[in-house]
C-alpha cells in the first residue's frame, strides 16, 4: 500500500524570537493541515531546517507530530544525514517515537560513489521496520541517484519510493521504467506536480501546501480520479506564487509569505537570512493575484 496518495506538506519548522522551536506554533500548524485536507506530514526535512536542528530538537518534532497528528493521516520523518552513523540513529529512535515512515536525502557535501550512495541507504533501511522514501534534490546536495541504484535499492522491502525533486520528468519515467508501477513516486517540485503525475506519481511533497493545503490536496486527487483539465486549472492558477515561492532557498520565501499571512512561524536559522525586500514584494504581488492577500 501507499504511504499516502495526494499531498505531503513539507512542513516548516516554526521558531520563537529567541531561537527555539515554537512547540504550541508547530501544534497549530498540524491542526491547521489536517483541517485543511493535507493527505501526509513530512517533518523535519528541508523546508523544516533539519539541518540546523540538534538531535534533541529533531526528536522533539517527530514527537510533536505523531502526538498531534495521533493516527489521523501519516507523519513521514526526515532522518537523513551526511553521516550514515548518525542517519541510523535518527530513524531508529523516530520509529520508536510511532513516525509511519522516513524520509531519505542523499549524502551532502562529501557525496559518494553510487556504491556508497546505495551502501549508505541500505544500512539505514535495514536499521528500521518502516516504509522509507529516499529523497533525490541533486540541485541542494549535488547527489544524484542514477536509475540503476534505485533500481537495486527497490528490491529493499523497505525502500517503497521516492521524493523525486531533480525537475526531469525524463528521469521520472526512466525511475518508472526501471522500479516498476509498483514503486511510489511523488513530486519534489510544486511547480511540475501534474506533469510527473502524468508519469504515474501518486503525488507531490510540498512546500506550497504551507499555505494552499486544500488547493494542492484537490489538484492530485481530481487528477488521480480522472478529471485531469480541472487538476491542470490548479496547476496553472498557483504557478506563479510557486514559481516567487523558489527565488530564494527555501524556506527562507515560504515563511516570508507565512508571516505575512499572519501564520507567525518566525523567522529562520542561520545561515539562512530573512527574505529581500524585493522577494517580499514579489510575494505580496503574486499573492494578491490569486485572493490570498
Amino acid at each position: 500500500m501507499a504511504i499516502f496518495k495526494g499531498s505531503g506538506v513539507a512542513l516548516v519548522t516554526p521558531f520563537k524570537e529567541n531561537g527555539d522551536i515554537d512547540f504550541k506554533k508547530l501544534e497549530e500548524l498540524l491542526e491547521f493541515h489536517v483541517k485543511n485536507h493535507t493527505d501526509a506530514i513530512v517533518i523535519t526535512g528541508t523546508t523544516g531546517e533539519a539541518s540546523t536542528l540538534n538531535d534533541t530538537e529533531h526528536l522533539e518534532a517527530i514527537k510533536c507530530a505523531v502526538d498531534v497528528i495521533d493516527g489521523r493521516i501519516p507523519v513521514i520523518a526526515g532522518t537523513g544525514s551526511n553521516d550514515t552513523r548518525h542517519g541510523i540513529n535518527l530513524s531508529v529512535e523516530a520509529e520508536k517515537l510511532g513516525a509511519d515512515a522516513l524520509l531519505q536525502v542523499t549524502p551532502y557535501y562529501n557525496k559518494t560513489s553510487q556504491k556508497g550512495l546505495e551502501e549508505h541507504f541500505l544500512a539505514i533501511a535495514n536499521s528500521v521496520n518502516i516504509p522509507i522514501l529516499l529523497y533525490d534534490v541533486p540541485g541542494r546536495t549535488n547527489m544524484p541517484i542514477a536509475p540503476e541504484t534505485l533500481k537495486r535499492l527497490a528490491e529493499h522491502k523497505n525502500i517503497v519510493g521516492i521524493k523525486d525533486a531533480t525537475g526531469n520528468l525524463g528521469h521520472t519515467i526512466e525511475i518508472r521504467r526501471v522500479c516498476g508501477e509498483d514503486f511510489q513516486v511523488y513530486s519534489g517540485n510544486d511547480d511540475v506536480v501534474v506533469p510527473l503525475l502524468a508519469a504515474g506519481g501518486l503525488g507531490v511533497i510540498s512546500v506550497s501546501a504551507n499555505i494552499i493545503p486544500k488547493e494542492t490536496s484537490e489538484m492530485v486527487h481530481l487528477f488521480l480520479e480522472g478529471k485531469t483539465k480541472e487538476a491542470l486549472e490548479i496547476q496553472v492558477k498557483y504557478k506563479k506564487f510557486i514559481d516567487a515561492l523558489f527565488v530564494e532557498p527555501n524556506p527562507i520565501p515560504v515563511k516570508a509569505a507565512m508571516n505575512m499571512l499572519g501564520f507567525e512561524v518566525g523567522g529562520m536559522r542561520l545561515p539562512l537570512y530573512e527574505a529581500s525586500d524585493s522577494t517580499k514584494e514579489l510575494l505580496k504581488n503574486s499573492m494578491k493575484e490569486i485572493n490570498l492577500l
